[in-house]
């Protein structure tokens, strides 16, 4: 009998629609004929779900006691005596009561299975086993049900039920997934946007794992040994010339068809281990590089091909793209090019051969920029060793219609095209060669190496003595030639490194491993000691294993009597070291830089307080003159005797008296108590405090403000936490009158408060306009009002001072959307830790 397969719907978090979704799977089998029957599904008492029943026979489920209470569990023998084709069995991670068979209930799907039944199932994310601890860290509840990855990862098929936070806090606060009066706990607590968003990604992650395993099982079955990345990263090789703003584009169009897919420039410095390109040409394409949200690198190598294979394989790259060979088709057929020999080695490396309007034009060449490497030195003697047998041939079929001073131009001729391709010591071969052919077999007599007449000896002579002379100057022409490139190079280098300066590039890092991929390096150190008796410290390193000291180096640069920089890779010679130079006094002024922004980070407090005050004296003027004069005058009416006052006209001065003095008073508290957390002065009396006797307390404070009511619902059980009681009323004070003043009639606030983690938090929720997202920051500023124009509430401190009071206990004051519309005020508190005995 064939075992049945494991359908699994897999979620983020209750109230997807997981099980919404299996119903829906097993009407649609029915309809085909399917023969699909419920063993346990739960719906949570969801009026939509519970629809989707109608119609699918249900086995009975099973009673069991336990613990003098009833449960009812999936009875697997009945649903194995009654055979069915497929089975629907709800919440795979359950826990089945105690006596009666399987621990869980998905080894009760594992025995329906060996029966040869179908089982479609539904698990949440945070069930899996191997993400419980990082959904305890995330959401602070531990989960106690769990099922064993593999057993999801061996099911036939993986369905992910997804759904937006925000689309499933919606669905909670219409009520479409728990009752309403759990509504407020759920969101307040493991339904938050964070956690609903950070497991939606442990669903995501979870399931490319899954599907990769699939992929790998795929390619064993069917031996396939290729490396398949599924994650893009394109390279795009520029040269400087003007098709790489084509490449650029088309590459750019390559990584957009992949989503999260990178996109890496690199040009090669060919030659002295610096750049040839033209310096304006690259900059240019580097802007178009950044413009397009790419990076720029440059390499060093000779051999272009392994230097753009080695940067792909390093960055991991699956892809490359190049453009065309400029080169003529006669070129092509005498040397392949870089991209053919870059085709060929690139391996599972995907290459792009892009074409360009350039594209067999042939490759501009202003000057010969480049001096003369081994395999142009090598070519020459064996042009030498090739082109003087046959040309001696000729010569010797041609007599006697030449003569002897033909024959030694023909050779000088010869001499003067080697040493044009092979150099001096390539002609200076061909010379001394040419030389002995021609006194051998063209001078008289020949085949002997004597002259009989002088001018041919002075022929030879003078036909050494130029082809020495055309060898010296073309070797001095290479050299001029590449000195030039060098300092074309350097300049080019220099210029980049200028360019990122103009553009704010000063991050120490950034500037090593700039240095690093131009010369090629393993590793580049930045080393200060502050003192001559102080051991060398690393300040900043990239790339492989560090320097300690600047003797473990290749090369070192001191800059200053401080800082050293030190190269690890390879001997650097003499004429990098301008460049290197370079980089270390940029690498200097980065670190100068990151201290001076540290040192500034530190006196922002400072300057932050000093507009703290200015601002103070600004505003106080005019509010605290309000309530002063209010009361000044409800005393000086009372205190007169030019007018009698009934007993309920003296009844209300004095009322009027008393509430400006309470505002006053509130008024002055506050300025104190800002005053104080500038100034990091104010006392902090923490100790354990139930929320169920702070909140009453703030209440009352409130009478006097009129306005509103306040709904409070908390739980007896809430953990106590670790504040100032006397501070925390003021918060809450503040807090509670802000939401009521900015409540609609009708609409009571609403306190709510839970548990989560080693934090409680306690909700302030109304029904306002809110506050924008982009504003909410400003809000906690002081002197703030957002618009409201009533100078009678003071000068708006009220939510600044509550951040700063909350923080100073070890808290934290979050303002988040009231599902529905409005504010909702968060303030987290730690819980109070009973020290061990």
């Amino acid at each position: 009998m064939a075992r049945g397969q494991l359908r699994v719907y897999l979620g983020a978090a209750p109230g997807v629609g997981k099980t919404y979704a299996m119903l829906s799977e097993a009407r649609r089998r029915s309809e085909r004929g399917t023969d699909v029957v419920v063993g346990f599904v739960e719906t949570h008492d969801r009026p939509r779900t519970e629809a989707l029943l109608d119609g699918l026979e249900v086995v009975p489920r099973r009673t069991l006691t336990y613990r003098g209470a009833q449960f009812t569990e999936l009875d697997v023998a009945a649903v194995i005596e009654r055979a069915p084709a497929v089975v629907l069995v709800d919440e795979l991670a359950h826990t089945n009561v105690p006596g009666g068979g399987h621990a869980k209930r998905w080894q009760d799907v594992e025995e329906i299975r060996d029966a040869g039944i179908d089982v479609i199932s539904t698990v949440n994310v945070q069930h899996l086993e191997s993400v419980n601890d990082v959904v305890e860290q995330i959401t602070g509840v531990v989960q106690r049900e769990t099922v064993p990855d593999e057993v999801v990862r061996r099911a036939d098929q993986v369905e992910l039920v997804d759904m937006a936070p925000e689309a499933l806090r919606r669905r909670m606060a219409h009520g479409n997934v728990y009752r309403p009066e759990k509504v407020d706990a759920a969101l307040s607590n493991y339904f938050r946007v964070g956690n609903l968003t950070a497991l939606r990604e442990l669903a995501l992650l979870w399931l490319a794992g899954k599907v990769d395993d699939q992929l790998d099982r795929y390619r064993a079955d069917h031996g396939i040994g290729g490396t398949w990345e599924a994650r893009e990263r394109i390279v795009v090789a520029l040269t400087g010339g003007p098709e790489g703003d084509t490449l650029l584009r088309r590459a750019t169009r390559i990584a957009a068809r992949s989503k999260g897919a990178d996109l890496l420039a690199v040009h090669v410095a060919r030659g002295d281990g610096l750049a040839g390109a033209r310096p304006g040409d690259l900059a240019r394409q580097r802007q178009i590089v950044e413009g397009l949200g790419g990076t720029y690198h440059q390499v060093v190598g000779d051999d272009v091909p392994r230097a753009l294979l080695d940067f792909a394989r390093g960055a991991n790259a699956t892809q490359l793209v190049l453009g065309v060979s400029r080169r003529g088709r006669f070129a092509q057929l005498l040397r392949p090019g870089i991209g053919v020999t870059t085709t060929a080695r690139s391996g599972s490396i995907d290459v792009h051969m892009v074409t360009h309007d350039q594209a067999r034009r042939g490759v501009a060449r202003p000057g010969r920029q480049q001096g003369l490497p081994v395999s142009r030195r090598v070519g020459g003697f064996l042009l030498a060793l090739a082109g003087l047998p046959l040309l001696t041939f000729g010569l010797l079929e041609a007599r006697p219609a030449i003569s002897l001073p033909s024959d030694i131009l023909f050779f000088l001729a010869a001499v003067v095209a080697i040493a044009l391709v092979g150099g001096m010591r390539a002609a200076l071969f061909t010379a001394v060669a040419g030389f002995l052919l021609l006194n051998w077999f063209f001078t008289p007599p020949v085949h002997r190496f004597t002259v009989a007449a002088e001018e041919n000896l002075l022929a030879l002579a003078v036909f050494v003595l130029v082809g020495m002379g055309v060898s010296v100057v073309v070797d001095r022409a290479a050299r001029r030639s590449r000195e030039a490139a060098r300092l074309g190079a350097e300049a080019e280098v220099l210029s980049t490194l200028a360019g990122d300066v103009l553009r704010g590039e000063h991050a120490l890092d950034a500037v090593l491993g700039r240095l690093r991929e131009t010369f090629g390096l393993a590793s580049v150190t930045l080393l200060e000691r502050p003192s001559a008796e102080d051991d060398w410290r690393i300040v900043a390193t990239v790339g492989g294993r560090p320097c300690g000291t600047p003797g473990d180096g290749d090369a070192e640069i001191p800059v200053g009597d401080d800082l050293t920089l030190a190269v690890r890779g390879r001997p650097m010679p003499a004429g990098d070291r301008r460049v290197l130079e370079a980089f270390a006094v940029q690498a200097a002024g980065a670190l100068r830089q990151q201290r001076l922004r540290a040192e500034a980070e530190r006196a922002r407090p400072l300057e932050a307080a000093d507009r703290m005050r200015t601002a103070l004296l600004n505003a106080v003027s005019h509010d605290l003159r309000t309530p002063l004069a209010s009361a000044k005058a409800a005393v000086d009416s009372l205190t007169g005797t030019s007018i009698a006052w009934t007993d309920e006209e003296r009844a209300e001065l004095l009322d009027t008296a008393r509430q400006s003095l309470d505002r006053l008073d509130r008024l002055v508290a506050n300025l104190l108590d800002m005053s104080r957390l500038q100034a990091g002065v104010l006392g902090i009396a923490a100790r354990p405090l139930a929320l169920d006797e702070v909140v009453p307390r703030a209440l009352d404070n409130l009478d006097d403000l009129g306005g509103g009511e306040a709904s409070v619902r908390l739980d007896p059980a809430l953990p106590e936490v670790s504040a100032d009681p006397a501070l925390l009323e003021r918060v809450l004070v503040n807090l509670i009158a802000n939401a009521l003043r900015h409540s609609p009639p009708g609409e009571p606030v609403l306190i709510t408060a839970g548990a989560i983690r080693d934090r409680v938090e306690l909700r302030i929720a109304d029904r306002g306009t809110g506050i924008p997202p982009g504003e909410r920051e400003r809000a906690f500023l002081p002197f703030q009002r957002l618009g409201d124009r009533d100078n009678h509430t003071g000068v708006g401190l009220g939510l600044a001072l509550a951040r700063g009071l909350t923080e100073a206990m070890g808290g934290a004051l979050i303002p988040e959307d009231t599902p529905g519309g409005g504010l909702t005020m968060i303030v987290s508190l730690p819980v109070h830790r009973k020290e061990a005995p």
